[in-house]
C-alpha cells in the first residue's frame, strides 16, 4: 500500500502518518526502488491502533509507551490514569456549567449582568442590591463608585480571604436606604476631589465619613491593605487622583489604629 491508501484504511490523514514517522511513533516502512514507501497489513494494524488510542484521549507520548515493547506502564495502567484525569475534567466542567447557570439566572432576575461580571454570586448580589437602592437617586453614577466596583471585583478574584470581608464591607453600603444615600453622597464628594490637591482640607472629613460607613470590626489585617504600602496599594492609589488617594491613605491609617 502507498501512504494514501494506508491513511484511508486507518481513517487518518497522510499528514498524520508522516508526523508519526517524524516523531518515531511509527517505524519507517521499506521503500520501493523509486523511493516510495511500501506499507503492509502490519503497518495498517499498528496505525489503526494509534488512532484508537488517541481517540481515547491518550497523548502521543502515552501511545508510544503502549506500543513500545519495553514500556514502563502497561495499557491498563495508562487507561486507569486517563479515566481519573477525565473524571477530574468532568468535575471541572460540571462546576463551570453550574456557575454559568447561576450567571444566567442572575441575568434573568436582574435584567442583565453588572459591567464587572462575572464576579462571585455574593458580590454580584451586593452590586444588584446597591443598584436597586440607588436607582431613584439623582444624577449619573459617580465615577469613583464605578472605580470602587472594579476594585471590589479585583479583590473578589485575587484576595485569598476576600469572602471573609468583602461581604460585610459591601453590605455596609446597602444596610438601609439612608445608608445608601450617604454612600452615594460620599462617592460624589470623592468625585469633587478629582482635581484637588492631596492637602485639601476636605480630605480629612471625607476620610472620616468613609470610615463611619465601614463595619466597625473591619481592620487592616482583614484585607490586602494590611501592612505598609505595597505594590498593590500603590497601583490602587495610582488609579485615583492625588486627593482621592489621600482619602484612602487616611482611611487605611484609621483602620491600622483599630487593629489590636
Amino acid at each position: 500500500m502507498r501512504i494514501g491508501e494506508l491513511a484511508a484504511v486507518a481513517g487518518v490523514s497522510t499528514r498524520a502518518v508522516r508526523h508519526y514517522h517524524r516523531i518515531g511513533l511509527l517505524p519507517e516502512p521499506a521503500r520501493q526502488p523509486n523511493g516510495y514507501r511500501e506499507y503492509g497489513l502490519r503497518d495498517a494494524v499498528e496505525l489503526a491502533r494509534v488512532r484508537r488510542l488517541t481517540e481515547l484521549g491518550l497523548s502521543l507520548d502515552e501511545v508510544r509507551d503502549v506500543l513500545a515493547d519495553d514500556a514502563g506502564k502497561d495499557l491498563a495502567e495508562i487507561l486507569t490514569e486517563l479515566d481519573a484525569d477525565l473524571a477530574r475534567q468532568e468535575e471541572t466542567i460540571r462546576r463551570r456549567r453550574a456557575r454559568l447557570r447561576d450567571l444566567l439566572a442572575q441575568a434573568d432576575a436582574d435584567g442583565g449582568l453588572p459591567p464587572e461580571a462575572p464576579v462571585s454570586p455574593a458580590l454580584a448580589a451586593l452590586f444588584a442590591d446597591f443598584d436597586r437602592a440607588a436607582a431613584h437617586l439623582p444624577g449619573p453614577e459617580p465615577a469613583s463608585l464605578a472605580l470602587d466596583r472594579r476594585l471590589l471585583a479585583l479583590l473578589d478574584t485575587s484576595a485569598p480571604a476576600a469572602g471573609d470581608w468583602l461581604g460585610p464591607l459591601a453590605e455596609a453600603f446597602t444596610a438601609d436606604p439612608g445608608t445608601t444615600r450617604r454612600a452615594y453622597a460620599l462617592y460624589r464628594r470623592l468625585d469633587d476631589l478629582a482635581d484637588a490637591a492631596p492637602d485639601d482640607p476636605r480630605v480629612e472629613g471625607t476620610a472620616r465619613e468613609l470610615l463611619a460607613l465601614l463595619p466597625t470590626d473591619l481592620a487592616v489585617g482583614d484585607g490586602p491593605g494590611d501592612g505598609p504600602d505595597n505594590g498593590f496599594l500603590d497601583a490602587v492609589y495610582a488609579d485615583f487622583s492625588p486627593a482621592q488617594a489621600a482619602v484612602l491613605r487616611r482611611v487605611i491609617s484609621f483602620l491600622k489604629e483599630r487593629t489590636p
